[in-house]
């Protein structure tokens, strides 16, 4: 079961406790309204597998063998990040939760963003 669904600046609060958030965004949609500082950015086709900690091709940011570590997805409208987070659910992760209003609600709390660059 997800944890409760964030506000933003309370997933913003979050992340400066540690806790990873996850952007699952197209590419056009980063390049259009900015990446969060220090969030981890992981294609929706390569999620599931970039965030299951015991997975060799596991995100950097996605602790080895931690399935309690708190990851927050988050979306452009919080909406496909729902269905995400609950797939981590799903493969055993017991502490995800995703973002209201994803990053247009994000934008308009006017919380950080970064421009846009390109990731490996």
């Amino acid at each position: 079961m997800l944890t409760p669904r964030l506000s933003p600046t309370d997933a913003y609060a979050e992340m400066q406790r540690g806790a990873v958030i996850v952007d699952i965004r197209y590419l056009e949609q980063r390049a259009r309204d900015g990446e969060i500082p220090d969030a981890a950015i992981i294609s929706r086709n390569e999620f599931e597998w970039r965030c299951d900690p015991s997975a060799p091709w596991r995100h950097e940011m996605i602790n080895k063998d931690d399935y309690k570590q708190r990851i927050i997805v988050l979306c452009n409208q919080g909406y496909q990040s729902s269905f995400a987070a609950a797939n981590l659910v799903r493969i055993g992760l017991g502490n995800v939760t995703d973002v209201e209003g994803g990053m247009q609600r994000w934008l308009l709390e006017g919380l950080p963003v970064v421009p846009f660059e390109m990731h490996k």
